[in-house]
């Protein structure tokens, strides 16, 4: 593959861009509110609302950074808050049509048990119910592939509808976002007209030492030299920000939407990413015991210098095994497009240098 592949993507991001403007319209959004739009996810789709000249206005904490949004910081209006405090919500809302609920805490770190509770359970509730005395015609709420079930078979493909198990071999982070999921629901029974997005693993240029931003900088450094055993479905932010479009504009009340790339091994995206910025990929497979024992380290460590481990456990456990998805509805329904994710690599290197 190696730089070859990455000869002009702009071109064919920039021809896709464009259609999905010119589909969409610059003025179907109304008026939108946007949660969590200074976050990895949520400042690519305010950019994509600002572009497409829809009336954004944002929710973000005081001391938020505006880096991601660039220059779209100075083209929405903003209010101050926090999601777990329900009443700068209902002055956030005031006057608005539409709503994409994207504010969420990612974490595996085992001591924010409790963040993630608060942030992705009570902090939905209060989107919710904040929404209803509103008035707003639709909100899409961003979940997570690891708020579907697992199936005990690596082969078999998990789509909406694959039920959900709780359990101990479950994350915080898992039980926290099906919580949110829940409390969704619990608001369309209430009258709320509203759709669930379920992003994969995302990758993008993102913020250094943040979200999948920490996988590429570890490869960019040279020092990976070994692959997890396991796999995942991975998608370029971008077609995520993308996808939350067209689930609040085409998405059916009540439904999920996978937002789904690729099935890939750990082996196969770890690769990608290395060949991207021309450096050789990893060779070795890293058995289930070792990356256990790095896990453990990796907290013991953390819990010494007051930082978030680098390898969590319940990460380590999901990098062993095998999940794989089903995006069918999002394409068929949605009409998502969702690039291969060489192209997604190639995007980032060559951003990233």
């Amino acid at each position: 593959m190696g730089w070859g592949f990455c000869v002009g993507w702009g071109d064919r991001v920039f021809f896709w861009m464009s259609k999905i403007v010119d589909e969409m319209g610059t003025g179907g959004d109304g008026t939108v509110l946007v949660t969590g739009a200074t976050g990895f996810v949520g400042a690519v789709l305010t950019r994509h609302l600002v572009e497409a000249g829809a009336d954004v206005r944002i929710f973000r904490r005081e001391q938020s950074s505006l880096t991601l949004l660039g220059t779209a910081a100075e083209a929405v209006e903003h209010t101050v808050g926090d999601v777990t405090h329900a009443r700068g919500l209902y002055e956030a809302m005031d006057g608005i049509e539409r709503v994409y609920h994207v504010a969420g805490k990612v974490s595996f770190d085992r001591r924010e048990q409790g963040a993630l509770r608060r942030v992705n359970a009570d902090g939905t509730a209060n989107v919710v119910d904040a929404a209803l005395a509103a008035g707003v015609e639709r909100l899409v709420h961003t979940s997570s592939i690891a708020a579907l079930g697992r199936p005990l078979s690596p082969n078999t493909l998990i789509d909406e509808s694959t039920t959900w198990e709780g359990g101990a071999h479950r994350s915080a982070y898992a039980r926290s976002k099906r919580r949110a999921e829940l409390e969704v629901h619990r608001g369309i029974a209430e009258g709320l007209d509203a759709v669930i997005v379920n992003p994969a693993l995302v990758f993008g240029v993102g913020g250094p030492g943040t979200n999948t931003r920490r996988i590429v900088d570890a490869v960019r450094s040279g020092w990976v030299l070994g692959a997890p055993p396991g796999g995942t479905n991975v998608v370029d932010v971008q077609d995520v920000a993308a996808g939350h479009r067209a689930a609040m504009d085409r998405g059916e009340t009540g439904e999920r939407y996978i937002l789904g790339g690729e099935n890939r091994s750990w082996q196969s995206i770890l690769t990608a990413l290395a060949e991207a910025f021309g450096i050789d990929p990893p060779r070795r497979t890293i058995p289930p015991p070792f990356l256990k024992a790095g896990a453990a380290l990796s907290e013991a460590v953390a819990a010494v210098t007051r930082t978030r481990p680098f390898l969590p456990r319940p990460t380590a456990r999901t990098a062993a095994r095998t999940y794989r998805f089903d995006s069918t509805r999002a394409r068929e329904e949605l009409d998502c497009p969702f690039r291969a994710f060489e192209e997604t690599a190639c995007r980032i290197a060559e951003a990233l240098g």
